[in-house]
C-alpha cells in the first residue's frame, strides 16, 4: 500500500546505571506483566522539563528518574507505587498515571508524590496507563488494566480542572499512548491489542463521536507510546517489535527507527533545542536512544492553561 519508509538511525543516549538496577527484590507486576521475567528495571513516560531535563518511570519499583541533558541519572523520587506514565503541567507539577493508584503527583522540587484522583465515582481503576493535558487544562487519561480483544473494557477519561471526571470512551481493547491533535477536536489513541491508532473526534461538549480506526499495524505487541510533531504527524513506539515509526498527517509512514537495542520500544518524546530530537525508552534495558528527526517534535510547554 505503501513504499517502504526511509531508516533512521539511532544512537544510545543513556542507560539507567547498575547501581539503580533491582536485582534481589520482586515485583508482583513483573511477574503478571512480564511473565515472571527478571525486571531489574522498566521504563516508561518520557516527558521533558522547562529546564530540558528528561523524566522517565520505573514501573515495577515506584522510581521517577530525572536525566539531564547530558544524560547523567539521577534518582528524584520513589514511593509505593506503579508509575505508568508521566506528564507536566503547566504548573510545573508532574502527574503520574499509576497502574495501582490512579492519577498522582509529584512535586519536582521535593520528590513528593500524592494522590490526586483515586477512584472514579468510588470504583477502582482497573490500571491507569498514560495521559495528556489540553490547553485548557482538561486531563485525559487512558485506564487500561488487563483489557484486550477478549476484555475490550478499557477506558478514556477525561479530568476538568473544576473536578469533573467525565467517561470519554469506552469498550476500547487495551487503551495505551494518546495526545491530542494540533487544533485538539480530535484525541489519538493506541489501542494495543488491537494494533491500532484509533481517531477519536470530539464534540463541542467533548463527547466522543465518529471513532475509527487511524493506523493499521501488524506485528509486534501493538502501539504503545505516541507523540506529535508541529505539522500534526505521529511518532509510534511499536512495542515488541523494536521500532518507532514516523507517520504524515495523512497517516502515511514516513520514517522507520530501529531499536539499538531489544524490542519493547515503549514510549518516546521530542526533545533538544529545536524539537528536532525523538528521545525513545527501550524498557527492559533501561535504554534511551535517540536520533534526529526532519521535523520538530509540538512543544508540551507551549500550552497556556486558560
Amino acid at each position: 500500500m505503501f513504499a517502504p519508509p526511509e531508516r533512521l538511525k539511532a544512537e544510545v543516549f543513556t542507560r539507567i546505571p547498575e547501581r539503580f538496577r533491582s536485582h534481589t527484590r520482586e515485583s508482583e507486576w513483573a511477574r503478571t506483566q512480564l511473565h515472571g521475567a527478571a525486571a531489574p528495571v522498566f521504563l516508561e513516560g518520557p516527558s521533558f522539563d522547562r529546564d530540558g531535563n528528561l523524566w522517565v518511570v520505573d514501573i515495577p519499583w515506584g522510581r521517577i528518574f530525572r536525566i539531564d541533558p547530558q544524560g547523567g541519572v539521577e534518582l528524584a523520587a520513589e514511593y509505593d507505587g506503579e508509575p505508568n506514565g508521566l506528564k507536566f503541567h503547566p504548573d510545573g507539577s508532574a502527574f503520574i498515571a499509576d497502574y495501582r493508584h490512579g492519577i498522582m503527583v509529584l512535586d519536582p522540587r521535593t520528590g513528593r508524590i500524592e494522590p490526586h484522583l483515586e477512584r472514579a465515582r468510588l470504583e477502582r481503576f482497573k490500571g491507569c496507563n498514560d495521559l495528556f493535558f489540553a490547553s485548557n487544562g482538561d486531563l485525559y487519561f487512558t485506564d487500561q488494566g488487563q483489557t484486550g480483544l477478549h476484555d475490550p473494557s478499557g477506558r478514556l477519561f477525561r479530568l476538568r480542572p473544576s473536578g469533573q471526571l467525565d467517561v470519554v470512551l469506552q469498550g476500547i481493547p487495551s487503551p495505551n499512548g494518546l495526545v491530542m491533535n494540533l487544533d485538539e477536536t480530535a484525541i489519538y489513541l493506541a489501542a494495543t491489542r488491537d494494533n491500532a491508532i484509533w481517531r477519536v473526534p470530539l464534540m463541542a461538549d467533548g463527547t466522543a463521536t465518529k471513532v475509527g480506526v487511524y493506523i493499521q499495524m501488524s506485528g509486534g505487541g501493538g502501539p504503545d507510546g505516541i507523540a506529535l510533531d508541529e505539522q500534526g504527524g505521529l511518532a509510534v513506539c511499536h512495542v515488541g517489535f523494536g521500532a518507532v515509526w514516523l507517520f504524515s498527517p495523512r497517516g502515511e509512514p514516513l520514517y522507520r527507527i530501529d531499536s539499538p537495542e531489544g524490542i519493547y520500544t515503549t514510549n518516546c518524546a521530542y526533545g533538544g533545542s529545536d524539537g528536532r530530537t525523538l528521545y525513545m525508552l527501550e524498557s527492559r534495558s533501561g535504554c534511551v536512544f535517540a536520533t534526529r528527526v526532519p521535523v520538530a517534535g509540538r512543544p508540551m510547554h507551549s500550552h497556556v492553561v486558560r
